[in-house]
């Protein structure tokens, strides 16, 4: 397994991901836009994982050359990126964003599909290579945190450029590898979604992913007004993503003794209260750290035991769409829906209430979760 190079991708994209999800509404506030324009704008980062992750996995599963689509989409997620040095008017902004997002949105989910085949028949090692990304993550937030309590949010744009061709460089490292292949058919890729507990697996992912649109969205606003420092404020995201770290690190060993079922159904339990705690409890550092903690469950092992289920439900020639799909119902539609009704109801209710309904919409996940998501298949 070429665990450096995979990991080096992984450092790469999450690295980007820490600058963007953090400080890209940062700096679009000190562009003049509101509340609504934010929440709209993150939104279509989210939207084109709708369509993006699906049709280059169905383009790579046809080809059976999904390193190529990763290095092709990953170069020009690049080259359309640039376009956001050229003017801060809203729709500009929206269509370079939603271009760029159309492209690097379709270069994880190949790379998930890839890391999985290379793994082979020892798929819960996956949490020790996607450790990397959240160190790329740590990185980009606290260094990003230190330097914009110093210079202006501007400088958030060369940032992003220079990490996603970081991106595009890993990919290109990163060997091909042969699509895994079972005696079995796996039937109809349709038929595969529409089983019951694949049907409700995703639904759960579409709500948990909607749950965080408050968090990736305004977390960083919401504690700037607060009076946290930048600096502070990316600790506490690196604390998040340190703990969550130390779930990669320990996954394997855990999975060994607790199902995928037990692990999805706890990591949305927790994520019911940590959306209340961040929600309702603003000015108590102590209560902020705890909630970022809790980023252990809500994203590492959440995301890891995620990713096994698609490998489990998806066999064979279905993989990479399986992915795929997994990435455009929750990051892709839940992610939008998340970000586009924070941004209203930050604006015309407050956030106290905006986290409230992130955290019913966890809560009704578990119960998704709990009723159809069966023991026996996870």
């Amino acid at each position: 397994m070429p665990y450096w190079r995979l990991s080096g991708f992984y450092f790469f994209y999450f690295a980007a991901l820490g600058a963007l999800v953090p400080y890209w509404s940062v700096y679009l506030r000190s562009s003049g836009f509101d509340e609504t324009d934010i929440g709209k704008l993150m939104a279509l980062l989210m939207l084109s994982r709708i369509v993006a992750p699906y049709l280059w996995g169905w383009i790579a599963d046809h080809r059976g050359q999904r390193m190529l689509v990763v290095r092709l989409a990953a170069l020009l997620a690049a080259v359309t990126y640039i376009g956001v040095f050229f003017s801060t008017n809203f729709w500009w902004l929206a269509v370079v964003m939603l271009v760029f997002s159309f492209f690097w949105n379709a270069t994880l989910p190949q790379l998930e599909a890839a890391t999985m085949s290379h793994l082979g028949g020892e798929a819960p090692r996956y949490a020790r290579v996607r450790l990397w990304g959240s160190v790329g993550f740590i990185v980009a937030v606290i260094g990003l945190g230190l330097l914009f309590d110093r210079v202006e949010t501007w400088w958030l744009l060369p940032v992003v450029l220079m990490l996603l061709v970081g991106i595009w460089v890993a990919s290109m490292l990163v060997p091909e590898r042969e699509l895994e292949v079972h005696a079995e058919h796996p039937g109809p890729f349709l038929q595969v979604i529409l089983r019951p507990e694949v049907f409700a697996f995703l639904a759960t992912c579409l709500l948990m992913q909607a749950s965080h649109g408050p968090y990736y969205t305004f977390y960083t606003i919401y504690l700037s007004d607060h009076g946290y420092s930048k600096t502070l404020i990316g600790m506490l995201w690196a604390l998040g993503v340190v703990c969550e770290i130390g779930v990669f690190v320990l996954l394997h060993n855990v999975r060994m003794r607790i199902s995928l079922r037990q692990i999805l159904l706890g990591s949305v339990m927790l994520a019911t209260a940590r959306w209340l705690l961040i929600g309702h409890f603003p000015d108590n550092l102590a209560i902020l750290v705890v909630a970022q903690v809790l980023h252990a469950a809500t994203f590492g092992a959440y995301h890891a035991s995620a990713v096994e289920m698609v490998h489990r439900f998806f066999r064979g020639p279905h993989q990479i769409r399986g992915q795929a799909i997994y990435g455009s119902i929750s990051f892709g539609v839940g992610g939008a829906l998340g970000s586009y009704y924070s941004g209203y109801t930050w604006k015309f209710v407050s956030p106290e209430f905006t986290f409230s309904i992130a955290a019913l919409l966890a809560f009704t996940a578990i119960i998704v979760a709990w009723r159809w998501v069966k023991p026996e298949v996870a």
